[in-house]
Parts: C-alpha cells; sequence; structure tokens
C-alpha cells in the first residue's frame, strides 16, 4: 500500500520565514498599521486572510484585506529568483521518493509564488502531487490543506506522516489524523511544536535525512 510524506514548504523546504515576516511587516506599515515582527513571524504558516485577522483582528476594516495581500505579495515577489532551499531538501525527497513514499507539497503559496518555491526545492522528479492555497476553502490550521493533500494520491490519513515547521502545520496534521514532524528551521521552539502535536521534531531537512532510519519516516 502507498504511503505519503506531505510536506509544508515556507519555512520547512525554503528558508522564506523570515522573508515573509518582513514583507508583511513593510506591508502593513504601508497601511498604517504597527505590528511587532515578532508576532507576524508568529503568524507565518496562516493564509493571508487568517494572517490578517490573527494580527489586527476580528473587528478590523475586512476591506482593507485584498490590499494588504497584495502589497505582501508584490513586495515578496522581488525575491522570486533567489529563494534559498535549505541544505538537503531536495534530496530527502528524492530519498523518501525512492524509499517508496509517495512526496505531496501541502502549502498556502499558489500560483507565480509556488513555482519559484519548487524551483528553489528543485525536486520535481520527487513530487507527485501540490495541495495549494487555491485548492482548499480553509487553510491550516483547519486540516483540509492535509486532507487534500492525500486525496490527490489516493492515500489513507493511517499511511501518512505530514512535516511542517509551525505550530498551525502540528494542528493541521493532528486534526487530519496524521502523524507529525516539526522541523526548528522555520524559528518556532521546540516546545511549542511538540505542544501542537508534533511526534518528534528535527532541525531542518538536513538533519531528517541524515536521521530517517530512527523517524515516523523510516
Amino acid at each position: 500500500m502507498d504511503r505519503a510524506a506531505v510536506f509544508d514548504v515556507d519555512g520547512t523546504l525554503v528558508d522564506t520565514n523570515h522573508l515573509h515576516v518582513a514583507t508583511w511587516w513593510e506591508a502593513f506599515r504601508q497601511a498604517g498599521h504597527r505590528v511587532p515582527m515578532h508576532a507576524i513571524h508568529r503568524s507565518v504558516g496562516l493564509g493571508s486572510t487568517d494572517l490578517i485577522a490573527h494580527l489586527l483582528g476580528e473587528d478590523r476594516d475586512t476591506e482593507q484585506d485584498a490590499r494588504l495581500s497584495a502589497a505582501h505579495t508584490a513586495l515578496y515577489a522581488q525575491y522570486f529568483d533567489r529563494l534559498p532551499a535549505f541544505a538537503d531538501a531536495g534530496r530527502l525527497l528524492r530519498r523518501l521518493h525512492e524509499d517508496g513514499w509517495t512526496v505531496v507539497l501541502a502549502t498556502s503559496a499558489s500560483g507565480p509564488e509556488l513555482s519559484a518555491l519548487r524551483r528553489a526545492i528543485d525536486a520535481d522528479d520527487a513530487i507527485a502531487a501540490t495541495a495549494s492555497s487555491d485548492d482548499v476553502e480553509e487553510g491550516k490550521p483547519a486540516p483540509e490543506p492535509v486532507q487534500h493533500a492525500l486525496d490527490l494520491v489516493g492515500v489513507p490519513k493511517e499511511r501518512a506522516v505530514f512535516v511542517g515547521d509551525t505550530v498551525w502545520d502540528m494542528r493541521a496534521g493532528r486534526r487530519a489524523g496524521v502523524r507529525c514532524v516539526g522541523l526548528l528551521c522555520g524559528g518556532i521552539p521546540r516546545a511549542d511544536l511538540q505542544e501542537a502535536g508534533a511526534d518528534t521534531v528535527y532541525d531542518d531537512p538536513a538533519h531528517l535525512l541524515a536521521s530517517l532510519k530512527d523517524s515516523p519516516l523510516a
């Protein structure tokens, strides 16, 4: 029976979380909002509308959401041609593919941003499918992104592992009923990932690759 390794992308396979922090901070600043960078960092991993609601509150002027999101996208797009993958990110996906895992991406990115992330990872030959924000009604921490990723490849939750770097990833994976692996390279503390549902935590893709035989992806 097939088994699926589902991966978040930003902060998990590609070193982009702090780029998102800086560009969201600037988008908020341009719109007249003073939002601390540490608060933005803790919100990275949410979809754009959920991130804005998390930081500005439900009583905000929601008509401004689209402009904020567009500003962030425009600012972040400046980095599309040089997004840095973490060391061994592509090797990790290829190794899992060679070991019989079906590799799926589950990300809030879409369109040109998703294409830029896939170019950075440079492992398309190992990726069976991608569930993007365009494919679901609710983003993480709802389980829908992970569930949709598994539906794309026809693998049951009992045969899946989800790898991510934020508490939103771990909560989404837990709610989807899959085992969760946390990575520290997104900047979220180990204890927070474990509290949110991580079965085990590694430093980064290179650490997970070196530890595969003792991991949930053995």
